[in-house]
């Protein structure tokens, strides 16, 4: 089962390299949690039928969580890769997070860094993937209980194993960054990087590129608030994480969705989309990030991959800027019980 409609491949596909020590890939990775999790129902022959459009159009990088659907997503990829194409299939990269404790009712309990439980972890996903290895490995969030060195030393040794490819990290801080690189080569940082959450750029960035370590972006459309899609009257369906989400309340939503209609007119002066505007401004931040873009659908692959042959000059970088400046943003990015496991926030 493998389709490419409505996908096709932009004319820009020159692969970027996460890091020193981290694997090529294409520019634009698939974030697929929205297909199994926090953003209502998912259509599964749509998010499967996405998969090989993406991978189809030359896309390589393959990301999620094993807490997302509780093992759902995982299982939905390894049913997606075993349906591919030989050569697809091979070229295909998965990234993992792990570590994150759920109960039964869906509820998030903390996190799990501690070398037997990394063990664990990775012998449930490489079944649910169907892989004998994982591309880059990852906790989705530090473990408080447990030093950063120890947790990573843990997948080096899966690295040796020969069951994890390269070792990653997750919304972590530049002292947690460096700290972590001691252990052992670190090919990237998973964190969310978009024109209205740049908190990356003072600090975690610079150590980040001192440290050799590229970035893969998620959040790069802020969970659709600046896809150009999401309106003031959009209903969201139970289960949908916006709902909780500050950026998504009352007069935040209005300010934010203001700094949307401000960047929509410069994507209407270069006649592409408000959401191939916002990807292509974090294309542009450097060859060292790869954006994941949360398509759940082949119609807003398309619209993604589209970003790519976005071409934006310094005037442009301007505009954009001035439509949505640094810190513009209203609300905090999670709730707050969730901004207290971030340590790239501390």
């Amino acid at each position: 089962m493998t389709t490419n409609e409505n996908a096709s491949a932009p004319a820009s596909t020159a692969h970027r390299r996460l890091g020193g020590a981290g694997p090529a890939m294409f520019p634009l990775g698939l974030g697929c949690m929205g297909m199994s999790a926090l953003y209502g129902e998912a259509d599964r022959a749509e998010s499967l039928a996405t998969i090989h459009a993406a991978l189809d159009a030359g896309v390589t990088l393959l990301d999620t969580g094993d807490f997302y659907g509780m093992g759902h997503n995982e299982l939905l990829i390894g049913e997606a890769l075993r349906t591919a194409p030989a050569a697809a299939r091979e070229q295909a990269l998965t990234s993992v997070k792990f570590g994150a404790l759920r109960t039964v009712e869906g509820g998030f309990t903390g996190y799990d860094g501690r070398p037997a439980a990394v063990r664990n972890f990775l012998a449930y996903s490489l079944q649910r993937l169907g892989r004998d290895h994982i591309d880059i490995y990852r906790i989705a969030r530090v473990d408080p209980d447990v030093p950063i060195e120890e947790t990573v030393g843990a997948i080096a040794e899966a690295v040796q194993a020969g069951h994890v490819r390269h070792i990653g990290l997750s919304e972590v801080g530049a002292d947690t960054l460096r700290r972590a690189a001691a252990v052992a080569p670190i090919a990237d940082l998973q964190i969310e990087y978009s024109l209205i959450s740049r908190g990356i750029e003072e600090e975690i960035l610079p150590a980040a590129r001192e440290l050799g370590i590229g970035v893969t972006a998620y959040g790069v459309l802020s969970r659709g608030l600046i896809s150009g899609h999401f309106s003031r009257d959009r209903e969201l369906t139970p289960g949908d994480f916006r709902g909780m989400s500050p950026r998504f309340q009352g007069d935040n939503l209005d300010r934010n969705l203001d700094l949307v209609d401000a960047l929509r007119k410069v994507a209407d002066e270069k006649g592409v989309s408000v959401a191939q505007t916002a990807i292509a401004w974090v294309l542009s931040r450097g060859s060292d990030i790869v954006p994941l873009v949360g398509a759940r659908r082949r119609d807003r692959l398309t619209e993604a991959l589209g970003a790519m042959d976005v071409t934006l000059s310094a005037a442009d970088l301007v505009a954009i800027e001035e439509a949505v400046p640094a810190g513009s943003a209203s609300g905090e990015r999670y709730p707050a019980a969730q901004m207290a496991h971030l340590d790239s926030e501390h």
